[in-house]
């Protein structure tokens, strides 16, 4: 009776054990588990990659559920995964040790001390107070803000200094908004700067690339004036509707009254001053800054190196708007090692051959295509285009790996190389899904004052990517065909 009693006793510890494992083990870790077991069966059985390729792809797949399904940070994630692709003798060291060597991370770190200057200064908060001195309701604070923003693309051509320069504003519009409403306001802000990407030629660095390729493939160009023509009224009307769409999905319905806005804005209005000192400084290096970046062509210096010229004269001694200590603490580094490693991630896809692999896959599909009607010769193109941040997260990267390709299916079936170029460009200016596929979408990702989920960037982007696809579709068989454009 006794042996019976231990054997009883030892069952049910047994089982207590194996029941708290299992509890352990919730639904959504066991989903997880299973995505990357389908992800390796996956890699494992495709054809045309090396050994190096599928390690790369799969830590990159792994990055991507990771940073959307758990609430493990990103950048620990990033930097794990850029581990496993060395430790696997898929990657050499060095490809955790250069990563901080990219351009993205010394652009960042250049920007947050830009934007702790904005701030201090006083710059910000008058902007700020313009603002709301002059709203009604919050609605229209969100609508100057995108308006702001928008019309920024025509002097700013860099998406991650537009960004660096909306931070800082974006921070102390958030005093007046809950915490709900600024997680908003930080997807809101890195979106609508890609979105109104589109509406000039130097925009992005991609367009100057992919029209410098339609040059020396066909002779064709596409100047600033066309682009203009083409871009700014699709540009105005996919950022409407992006601004509508994520305030649709993402506001929080419980917002806070406008009566609160009405005693702001007579703080605001009681905030009156002329400019400081320190606030002249800022104008006149912000001027200057902004020059710097639009006359990249001119003087030969990339953006980020522009960048950390500007910080360094913000921190100047004696002469500078914001201490040395200051502008260095101001710099979020846990973003930059996230950044640093998840560029890491982007980049091993090019070097261990996953990009062309999927390129050449991609370009086969394309070539089947000859002969059907126009539409889906235009479909096919977006497609390609809009759902290419997916697996290349560098702007630059897609345009350099792409354009030239869809040029040669153009040229096959006997499209207008113009028109092919703009299409692919426009296409490749969609890059919402995933933090990782933006400097602008991870300056503000992980950032801690405030910042955003990596889930609602996927919510926004289910919605916004096919609209997308839809609106171009639209613009292509009524007013770009109307003013020339046509395959």
């Amino acid at each position: 009776m006794y042996h019976m009693a231990k054997r009883v006793d030892r069952y049910e510890r047994q089982e207590k054990k194996r029941v708290l494992l299992i509890n352990r083990f919730s639904t959504r870790t066991l989903a997880i588990l299973a995505i990357h077991v389908l992800f390796f069966l996956f890699i494992v059985m495709a054809d045309g990659l090396n050994y190096s390729a599928k390690v790369s792809l799969f830590a990159f797949l792994s990055a991507m559920t990771l940073w959307i399904t758990t609430k493990i940070p990103a950048g620990f994630v990033a930097i794990s995964l850029i581990v496993f692709i060395v430790f696997m003798k898929a990657g050499e060291p060095e490809l955790l040790y250069h990563s901080f060597g990219e351009d993205v991370v010394w652009l960042m770190l250049g920007s947050f001390v830009i934007g702790e200057a904005i701030k201090e200064s006083g710059l910000a908060e008058r902007f700020s107070h313009a603002m709301v001195n002059r709203a009604k309701n919050k609605n229209f604070i969100v609508r100057a803000f995108t308006y702001t923003l928008g019309i920024s693309a025509f002097f700013i051509p860099s998406t991650s200094g537009r960004a660096a320069l909306s931070m800082p504003i974006i921070k102390q519009l958030g005093v007046y908004f809950s915490d709900k409403e600024r997680e908003v306001l930080a997807v809101l802000a890195p979106v609508i700067i890609l979105m109104s990407t589109s509406a000039t030629l130097i925009g992005a660095g991609s367009h100057l690339i992919g029209v410098g390729l339609l040059e020396t493939a066909s002779g064709e160009s596409i100047s600033f004036i066309q682009w203009l023509i083409w871009g700014v009224p699709f540009t105005i009307t996919i950022t409407l509707l992006t601004m509508y769409i994520i305030k649709l999905l993402l506001w929080p319905k419980t917002a806070a009254t406008d009566r609160q806005l009405t005693s702001l804005n007579q703080t605001a209005a009681q905030l009156k001053r002329p400019m400081s000192l320190k606030e002249k400084k800022t104008v006149v290096l912000l001027v200057a800054l902004i020059i710097g970046w639009v006359a990249e062509n001119v003087h030969g210096y990339e953006i980020a190196f522009v960048t950390i010229i500007g910080s360094l004269l913000f921190m100047l001694p004696h002469y500078g708007v914001i201490s040395w200590k200051k502008g260095i603490n101001a710099v979020s580094w846990n973003l930059l090692l996230f950044v640093a490693a998840a560029t890491a991630l982007g980049k091993v896809l090019v070097d261990s051959g996953v990009v062309g692999y999927i390129e050449k896959e991609m370009i086969g599909v394309l070539h089947l295509f000859m002969g059907v009607p126009e539409w889906v010769i235009v479909l096919l193109i977006l497609f390609v285009t809009v759902t290419s941040h997916l697996y290349i997260t560098s702007h630059t990267t897609r345009a350099i790996v792409f354009v030239p390709s869809l040029l040669l299916f153009g040229q096959t079936i006997g499209a207008e190389p113009a028109a092919v170029v703009f299409l692919s460009l426009i296409g490749m200016n969609y890059c919402v899904t995933f933090p990782v596929s933006s400097k602008a979408l991870l300056l503000y990702y992980e950032e801690g004052e405030i910042t955003y989920d990596a889930r609602h960037l996927l919510k926004i982007s289910i919605v916004l990517m096919p609209l997308y696809m839809l609106v171009m579709l639209l613009f292509y068989f009524t007013y770009w065909k109307w003013t020339g454009l046509s395959i």
